[in-house]
């Protein structure tokens, strides 16, 4: 048992330092995110309407189950804490952005005609070398990425010793992408 007069261990020292523990299941995934919004149709009119995610359950104009592909939900909606509130103010903490990853490089240029049709303009479009990336926010200013990931075997190798993984960003030729969009 340590003395109470010794000091409090520096537990700021052990944070910057990756943990040796067993590594997590590699079948664990992000199964959904939940989003506060501030106008409940507002947001389906972008996720439903502009990115073409399914409306699985609503809850009056309090909440919204939505998915792709007839899975429960991949995103849920509400107003619980928000209605009628505002995004949060730079340099505060919460969420940076929600990644929606795409299962091909085509479905990802279906996206970004979505999103040219609706003119939604991006904050940014990434070639990260694994993956490729559109930047933009909802309309409640929340961060999101659509994004696809290339085959495991077309990934960079990493250049660094230990790291096992190579990512970069560099600019994505969004013209290049839009080209690919089925009826583009």
């Amino acid at each position: 048992m340590p003395d109470p007069g010794d000091a409090a261990p520096d537990r700021g020292a052990a944070a910057r330092e990756p943990a040796a523990a067993r590594p997590i299941d590699p079948g664990v995934d992000i199964g959904h995110v939940h989003l506060k919004v501030a106008d409940l149709e507002r947001a389906l009119d972008f996720y439903c309407g502009v990115l073409g995610f399914e409306l699985m359950q609503r809850f009056g104009a309090e909440a919204a189950f939505i998915s792709a592909g007839g899975y429960h939900h991949h995103i849920g909606l509400n107003t619980w804490e928000s209605r009628g509130g505002h995004p949060p103010a730079p340099g505060t903490t919460g969420l940076f952005h929600t990644a929606i990853r795409y299962p091909t490089r085509a479905a990802l240029a279906d996206a970004l005609r979505r999103l040219v049709e609706a003119r939604v303009p991006l904050s940014g479009a990434s070639d990260h070398g694994v993956s490729e990336a559109l930047y933009l926010d909802d309309p409640d200013g929340n961060g999101v990425e659509l994004y696809w990931d290339r085959p495991r075997e077309e990934w960079p190798p990493p250049t660094k010793e230990g790291d096992k993984v190579e990512m970069y960003t560099r600019p994505l030729d969004v013209e290049a992408l839009l080209a690919e969009a089925v009826g583009a």
